[in-house]
């Protein structure tokens, strides 16, 4: 059997108010090998997150979501479920390492930065859903500068000039036929290295950053709406070529057909309603005050973080954002220490805990295989760029899998990110040589991989610095 890239199907769109748990569970195992546990949890509190949304006012106000806590090591796939669930979902999405907020003397980052972080997200995937509604029609509108542009539209004719209706009309049919001849030629990409001269705006605007007693933050300040004489305002003449000129026009056109301050508002919403924040390295937060030492800071961050866990309010440049319901889902290996060594406070608001299992052999023969994003799938698209056709015999990738479980066992265990290192050591040749080979199609079978790993795996102060 061998492994090779087959064309990619469009799925049908999924509606998620028809999903079930088992459904979305289905989903993530598109793209996730194995925990089910943990794919049980997230599929329970999203779908309780929909139940919410057919609630009366009075009692969806009341529900509060179920936040999560992932126990795994390194590399087994706690990020990766949190993220495309919140893909599945078009969700505001998050990855913040807790141990952020603990610098030397506890002078890290401010805890209400991450929900202001995460508002400026939602902004972004919002404009970027208008930006694909009114693409078309800044395409257009874009295409009529550019024309203009190349042939400037006709003066009008003074009125008293009647005799003149005929020549006029016939000009005006000539100056048509012109302009159509123009906008085929410009859709065809023959025009694209002229040069015309555009008014673009000066973007040259300072930055304004301001020192609070919890670190550096941005200033909600808006300097430019204050003073729009002074900034943003100016515009200046440039000359450039048609396909540069009509890029800018576009995204000139696209900033005109977008009210960003709907967009702001509906970002807000989404983030209190659909936002999800993935709190990774919690348990390097996990230390009780002692007294001494670093405990302390810790102990400081929890208590931090517990408003936000718990539902406040935090200001934000586009408004005020309560942060009762959205979703928090906490990971960390908990090597060291234990959830139980977190503050009560916080364990309560974290009433769901799943553990998510080392990688075995097996499971490694099935990431490499099996998800959409596999990397035998990815390794085979790059090298088809080049013209390379790269074949993976299922012995090989049993073989791969095998050093990557052996190399997990001997040294640190890494999870599925062994996967990559190996792969990259396999397939070193291959990459360097790629456009020079001779031989465009290239096997990868079990002999190959032996010969590239036995020797880097059998030595282990080798291994533990390549693999």
């Amino acid at each position: 059997m061998t492994i090779h890239l087959s064309g990619q199907v469009e799925e049908p769109a999924v509606d998620l108010d028809e999903m079930a748990p088992r459904q979305i569970v289905g989903e993530l195992d598109k793209y996730v090998v194995g925990q089910k546990a943990a794919k049980r949890a997230v599929a329970i509190a999203l779908r309780n997150r929909m139940r919410r949304q057919k609630l009366n006012e009075e009692m969806a106000d009341e529900v509060a979501p179920k936040n999560i806590i992932m126990i795994g090591s390194t590399g087994v796939g706690k990020t990766e479920i949190a993220r495309r669930l919140a893909k599945l979902t078009d969700s505001p999405f998050l990855k913040v390492e807790a141990s952020k907020f603990t610098e030397v003397g506890y002078v890290g980052r401010d805890v209400e930065s991450m929900i202001r972080d995460l508002t400026e997200i939602s902004v972004e995937m919002i404009r970027m859903e208008r930006t694909v509604e009114v693409e078309e029609k800044a395409e257009s509108a874009a295409e009529e500068r550019i024309l203009d542009l190349l042939l400037p539209p006709m003066q009008s004719a003074p009125v008293e000039r009647e005799p003149l209706t005929a020549s006029r009309d016939e000009s005006l049919e000539h100056f048509q036929k012109t302009r159509e001849k123009l906008r085929h030629q410009l859709r065809e990409g023959k025009l694209d290295d002229r040069m015309v001269e555009i008014e673009v705006r000066d973007r040259a605007f300072p930055s304004f950053e301001i020192i609070t007693n919890s670190g550096v933050e941005d200033m909600d300040i808006n300097i430019k709406d204050m003073l729009p004489g002074i900034f943003g305002g100016k515009t200046k003449k440039r000359k450039m070529k048609v396909s540069e000129a009509i890029e800018y026009l576009i995204q000139e056109e696209e900033s005109k057909l977008i009210d960003m301050d709907q967009v702001a508002r509906e970002a807000v919403e989404r983030v209190e309603e659909a936002g999800i924040v993935f709190l990774d390295e919690i348990d390097k937060i996990a230390g009780r005050e002692s007294g001494h030492g670093p405990d302390v800071s810790r102990e400081g961050v929890q208590r931090d973080i517990l408003p936000i866990v718990e539902g406040t309010t935090v200001n934000t440049k586009y408004g005020m954002i309560r942060t009762d319901h959205i979703l928090f889902i906490a990971a960390g290996a908990f090597h060291v220490s234990k959830p139980s060594d977190l503050i009560p406070e916080l364990q309560g608001r974290f009433p769901i805990r799943v553990e998510l299992k080392s990688l075995t052999e097996a499971d490694f023969v099935r990431i490499l295989k099996e998800p959409k994003n596999a990397l035998v799938k990815q390794y085979i698209a790059l090298m088809e760029t080049e013209g390379i056709k790269l074949e993976f015999t299922d012995e090989a990738i049993h073989q791969i899998a095998r050093y990557a479980a052996l190399v997990n066992e001997a040294n640190e265990d890494i999870g599925a990110r062994r996967l990559h290192t190996i792969m990259e050591a396999l397939l070193d040749e291959i990459s360097f040589e790629g456009p020079d080979l001779p031989e465009k199609h290239q096997v990868v079978d079990a002999a190959y991989v032996h010969r590239m790993l036995a020797d880097i795996v059998k030595d282990q102060d080798l291994s533990k610095y390549i693999l």
